[in-house]
């Protein structure tokens, strides 16, 4: 994954009263001039909690010995942690104003810390294991920027295994550089040539010892100020928007942080705005009460709605595991109830303040402050936070002494569905080991892969994540698995059921009255539940005496699974065919989430059960029901969703 800036890097630092300080240039505090802690981009850092610093401090006395972690990170110094480009997790650890590691997840044996220097010079005061003793001939070459050969050791702790994260140190215990070992511990003595380690910090540099112990209760009250020009500016633009748009106004609630903080400003700008939740049905168990608890305690009207029951596990029989290019669940999910809900409660349109923030992806950092997606139509979004960093985020929230997601606290980074395929393997093993919910998603896991012939490293490395794997991730599967992706993904055994796709013809074939296009769906059809949407399709709708066909207007589907579309110019017959292709879907496999229902001015199509209906006979032909379809979309084979 490529490093994105997509903002600018608020975080600085005062050296003098050890505070990292956001955007000013001048430390609150004592007025010292702040410097900037370099981060890996986008530079979305956040606090890290007791669970991380506990994470990291165990990770640091399983590799180097006891009391190690806690002499890297005294108690009562604050931790920040930046997400960085990884195959999977990874952290860049920064204490006392400088990043002296990244903490990483690497596929197939876990969590490592990937020291810097600063963080080899914390750790050679303390450790008892995971050391190199290099002769002093050496030191020279492995601070040019040359690896540590095998000739080159002295001494090594015993019990380092090929691929560790290890330190190099002189006899005297003087750090010189931090790697990972080629070699076992033992190996490095005795061989007379090779590399013994592979050397990534190397370059000497000032040792950034401890300094003042400080609670996030003082960091965020150093930046009090900083965080009120934040919120002065975005409660303006919350009360600036609602005049503008003149429509009903409420709070999109996740219960996320940046949700949560979306939330607050809207309190702090006088307004009780209703609050909507869209339960997914995936949710933890921990989320929901968080989100009732928030709208308690402000009393506030929650506007609650829940997907149906069936909506996740009930479709996994036509479209398989979700995946990262594939995440079908968002729409039957996600999309479907907020679209009814939207519907439902403001028909003629309504202003939602969403915590988007531009820090996220490339998408949101793409978007403006106040649009409107297609996806849910009625629905303008604005976002009060969208040029605000994680940091900006957290500070707000703890000077308003706001109770968050517990999540938070056991080492997510950010709350979504339990089972979101856009999570890392170290996320699922969190949750995997935090949530009752895990158990239903690992059964069925379970049971796909036996019912499919797939080797238990299709579920070992969460393979089913990815329609096609990307190159980086197929390779690293094949280095600590030995096997290609192609053959841990392949499928011994067909399954009974699957989504309905189509392949179109390429061409066109002159006819009669102009032109035809010829498709092929990837199985047959049911012309009894296709019939009535054909009625959208034009005026006549004509079925076969036999149950062999349906024709409406210039469009004619067999029950074979083959459609026809002629039109007297290319462009109408490749738009017919789009919008039969859409009727098909609908009538056959509808995800329930109310969007051609919503566009629908006449009420013809109406949502009963989780899926459309139509009402024959007051449909007008309009065609206003056709546009974005989660079930087209994503047999299709494409990913255009982001809320």
């Amino acid at each position: 994954m490529a490093a994105v800036r997509l903002g600018k890097n608020h975080l600085r630092w005062c050296k003098g009263c050890n505070l990292p300080v956001l955007e000013s240039k001048e430390c609150p505090v004592c007025g010292s001039v702040t410097e900037e802690t370099v981060l890996t981009p986008p530079g979305d850092a956040r606090p890290a909690f007791p669970h991380d610093i506990d994470l990291i401090r165990s990770v640091l006395d399983s590799g180097y010995g006891e009391g190690t972690g806690k002499a890297v990170i005294p108690d009562g110094h604050a931790v920040i942690l930046n997400k960085a480009p990884g195959l999977d997790r990874m952290d860049e650890v920064i204490i006392d104003g400088t990043v002296i590691a990244t903490m990483r997840y690497d596929i197939g044996s876990g969590w490592k810390f990937v020291s810097r220097m600063q963080g080899a010079y914390r750790i050679g005061k303390a450790c008892t294991k995971g050391y190199v003793v290099c002769d002093p001939s050496a030191v020279p070459f492995v601070q040019e920027s040359k690896n540590l050969m095998a000739p080159g050791v002295i001494n090594a702790d015993p019990g380092i295994k090929a691929g560790d994260e290890i330190i190099i140190v002189t006899e005297d215990r003087k750090v010189i550089a931090a790697g990972t070992a080629r070699m076992d511990g033992p190996e490095m003595v005795s061989a007379d040539k090779g590399m013994a380690v592979r050397t990534r910090w190397y370059r000497p540099e000032t040792p950034v010892g401890p300094g003042k112990p400080r609670s996030w209760d003082e960091i965020a009250e150093a930046n009090r100020n900083v965080i009120k020009r934040r919120v002065d500016e975005a409660v303006s633009f919350i009360n600036k928007t609602v005049s503008e748009t003149k429509l009903p106004a409420i709070v999109s609630f996740s219960g996320g942080k940046d949700s949560l903080a979306t939330l607050l400003l809207t309190l702090d700008a006088g307004l009780k705005l209703p609050v909507l939740f869209v339960d997914t049905g995936l949710e933890f168990t921990e989320t929901v009460e968080h989100v009732h608890d928030v709208c308690a305690r402000h009393g506030l009207e929650l506007k609650e709605e829940k997907a149906p029951t069936d909506a996740f596990f009930g479709n996994l029989v036509y479209f398989g595991p979700p995946a990262k290019d594939f995440r079908w669940c968002c729409k039957t999910n996600k999309l479907g109830p907020t679209v009814g809900a939207i519907t439902k409660n403001y028909p003629d349109g309504v202003l939602s303040f969403i915590g988007q923030r531009k820090y996220e992806s490339e998408a949101r950092n793409s978007k403006p402050r106040v649009w409107k997606n297609p996806w849910t139509p009625g629905q303008t979004g604005a976002s009060p936070i969208q040029s605000w960093s994680a940091m900006h985020v957290w500070l707000y929230i703890f000077l308003k002494k706001e109770p968050f997601n517990v999540w938070y606290t056991r080492g997510l980074d950010r709350i979504g569905c339990f089972l979101c395929p856009a999570s890392d393997l170290s996320e699922f093993e969190i949750v995997s080991g935090g949530s009752s919910r895990w158990k239903q998603w690992d059964d069925y896991l379970t049971d796909y892969m036996n019912e499919r012939g797939l080797p238990p490293e299709w579920k070992q490395y969460a393979l089913w994540r990815w329609k096609d794997a990307p190159k980086s991730i197929r390779e690293e599967v094949q280095r600590v698995s030995g096997k290609e992706v192609s053959e841990l993904t392949r499928q011994t055994k067909s399954p009974e059921t699957g989504p309905l796709t189509i392949k179109v013809q390429e061409g066109y074939s002159p006819c009669v009255i102009g032109y035809s296009v010829e498709a092929a769906l990837s199985r047959p059809v049911d012309l009894k539940k296709i019939k009535p949407f054909c009625h959208a399709l034009g005026w006549i709708v004509e079925e076969d005496p036999d149950g062999e066909f349906v024709t409406a207007d210039y469009t004619t589907i067999y029950r074979e699974g083959s459609i026809i579309c002629k039109a007297n110019i290319k462009y109408d017959a490749s738009a017919h065919m789009d919008e039969t292709f859409q009727v098909i879907m609908r009538a056959e496999q509808c995800v329930g989430c109310g969007l051609c229902a919503a566009r629908c001015s006449t009420g013809a199509l109406y949502m009963e059960n989780g899926k459309v209906h139509i009402r024959e006979d007051e449909c007008i032909y309009c065609k206003d029901c056709f546009g974005p379809c989660p079930s087209v979309n994503f047999s299709k084979g494409s990913e255009e969703f982001d809320q």
